[in-house]
This record gives structure tokens, C-alpha cells and sequence, in this order.
């Protein structure tokens, strides 16, 4: 699921149901070694869970990072919005696992989780959303540990949470030093360029029935990960709003100089094809636009993969990234 970024935040969150774990550094374990508890402190307050689970259930943004991190797991949500930005291995898991929810929070099917036999159940949904689950049904069938996503570029510390949850920081661990081992790489190659740049991004959420665009600032979807690599992104939210209305808004188009018009260069959101979602094309085809100063400068850059929100997922992120940067190594 994505968290949407626009004024229909809630609505777009509700459709994952994410699960995830809360932090070794938020946990206390008994001293029953392996078959033991630990407590998590998890939005839904402290909950005693296995110290070693054997039966993972997750949703959501958890599915991603679970199968990543190699976790045990007996059941998953539908999450079709990832599938593009899986590995071959971890698609054939995912389409393996069988599937106890659908893309909606509100089609879990409490029966096939309580077949599933999970000695685990990690939900990771925003506060508003999680009233859509019935939190008590699943808790009779095993522990459930809920935290929700805050500001976008929060994947790194719920995914910890989540991969800690389910006894799988090892190869949780794996994979994120071998994303900042390459994020540091490209920050290397892109040293003498990208961080002399003011930057600014144009997000893929805007309504354009609205006549809105949807600006992102840093540690927004479509910023952070390239900000791993030394991008700069100027600017703030005129009036922040919870979630991602921290790090992006939605202007009107016609203040697109306003708001862009000082910058170096724009990269901007496009479909995992490359592809150009409608809400970009809107702005694109403006006038504004093409007068710009970046973009008569012809430096605007698409990006690929910007709702990443595990390690895994991410590098293919930094891979676009490179590719769509490589041209400023030129000029």
C-alpha cells in the first residue's frame, strides 16, 4: 500500500494493512530462552509476543519486508502496488504465501488468519485506519502487535521494527548494508554535483479535477532515497498536516513558479514503466512549466519506484536514480 500523497491520505492508507513489530531497543525478554516472550511497545500499547516466532501473519507494508527479511511466515495481505519493485525470488514468495487479506483493511478474513495457526499477528496501520480492523478478533487468535507509518521517510525505522517483530534481523541487516553500501556509492560518484543543487520535486498525487500538483519536500516518497544518494531538496510545508502532509502539499498550478521556480533542478515521480502518471502529465503540459528556469535549463529528472519502502525495494529506487542522474555528470 502506499501511503497516498495528497488530500486523500486516509482513504489511500486504508487500503494496507500493514503489519509490523516494534524495536529490540522497545523490547524486554523473560528469561525462558528460545520459547520465551519479549514485550514490545507497539501503538496498541505493551504486548507480550514469542521471543523466536514460528508463525508469522503480516499485511500491508509488512509483506515487502518480512519476505525480505526471510521470515516465517503462514499468511499475507494481497499487496499488488509492490509486486513491481520485488526481485524474481522474493515475487515467487510472495505469490506463494498464502493470502488471509486483501488490498482493503477491511478484507481481512478472520478465518483463514485463524487457520493460518500464526503465533504472531503485527499490524502497521495509521491510527484512523486501524479502526477498520477488528483488533480484538485477531487477538484471540494470537498476539498482535500494531504500529502505524508517520512521515514517508519512516520506512527505515518501521521496517527495523517490523523484521525485529518476527526474529529476522539477520538478513533484515543483509539487506540494508548492501542498500547503504550502494546508497553511499552513488553519493560518492555524485559528490561534486548533486548537493550544489536546490532541488524540488513534483510528486505523483496531485488532483488535477482540483487543478493541484503535489509538491514534495524533503523526506517525502519521492525525495528521500535520493537524498540517500546527496540530493538537496529546498523549501517546507507552508502548513504541515499529519503523515505525508509533513513533507509535501498541493498547490494550484497556477503557483508553480511560486513554488518551483527557485530551483536548480526537479525530478519528479513517474510509473514504475517510466511511464508519466496523469497528475505529472497535468503539470508538464502547463506553460508554467516549460518556463520554469530548470526545465529551460533541462534539468528535470524522472524517478522511478519512489513509493520504496523496504531496503530491498529501495535500491532499485537508487538504481533509477543513477540512471536518471547520469546525464549531471556530463555537463
Amino acid at each position: 500500500m502506499s501511503l497516498r500523497r495528497s488530500s486523500g491520505l486516509v482513504g489511500a492508507v486504508a487500503l494496507a494493512l500493514a503489519l509490523t513489530g516494534c524495536g529490540s531497543s522497545d523490547s524486554k525478554s523473560d528469561s525462558s530462552g528460545k520459547g520465551g516472550t519479549r514485550v514490545f511497545a507497539a501503538d496498541n500499547g505493551k504486548i507480550k509476543i514469542p521471543a523466536d516466532p514460528q508463525r508469522v501473519v503480516a499485511t500491508g507494508y509488512a509483506v515487502p519486508v518480512m519476505i525480505e527479511a526471510h521470515a516465517p511466515l503462514v499468511g499475507i495481505s494481497s499487496w499488488k502496488r509492490g509486486e513491481s519493485m520485488m526481485s524474481k525470488k522474493d515475487l515467487a514468495t510472495y505469490k506463494k504465501v498464502p493470502k488471509v487479506a486483501g488490498e482493503l483493511a477491511t478484507e481481512t478474513n478472520y478465518e483463514a488468519v485463524a487457520e493460518a495457526e500464526p503465533d504472531l499477528i503485527v499490524i502497521g496501520v495509521p491510527a484512523p485506519v486501524l479502526g477498520d480492523i477488528d483488533v480484538k478478533r485477531l487477538e484471540s487468535i494470537a498476539p498482535v502487535v500494531a504500529i502505524g507509518p508517520t512521515v514517508p521517510s519512516a520506512w527505515r525505522e518501521l521496517s527495523h521494527k517490523q523484521a525485529d517483530a518476527a526474529g529476522s534481523l539477520k538478513q533484515f541487516d543483509a539487506v540494508k548494508a548492501k542498500y547503504e553500501a550502494k546508497a553511499a556509492k552513488l553519493a560518492e560518484k555524485y559528490k561534486d554535483v548533486l548537493p550544489q543543487l536546490k532541488m524540488g520535486h513534483v510528486g505523483a498525487y496531485g488532483e488535477t479535477a482540483k487543478g493541484t500538483f503535489q509538491r514534495e519536500f524533503g523526506s517525502s516518497w519521492g525525495t528521500n532515497i535520493a537524498e540517500d544518494a546527496g540530493a538537496k531538496y529546498y523549501g517546507k510545508v507552508k502548513k504541515k498536516g499529519p503523515g505525508s502532509r509533513a513533507v509535501s502539499e498541493y498547490p494550484s498550478l497556477e503557483e508553480l513558479p511560486e513554488s518551483l521556480g527557485k530551483a536548480d533542478a526537479i525530478t519528479y515521480s513517474v510509473n514504475p514503466d517510466g511511464s508519466v502518471p496523469e497528475p505529472v502529465k497535468y503539470v508538464m503540459d502547463s506553460k508554467l512549466w516549460k518556463n520554469l528556469p530548470a526545465v529551460k535549463a533541462k534539468k528535470t529528472f524522472p524517478i522511478r519506484y519512489t513509493e520504496a519502502a523496504t531496503y530491498g525495494s529501495g535500491m532499485q529506487t537508487l538504481d533509477a536514480i543513477d540512471k536518471s542522474f547520469a546525464p549531471l555528470l556530463n555537463r
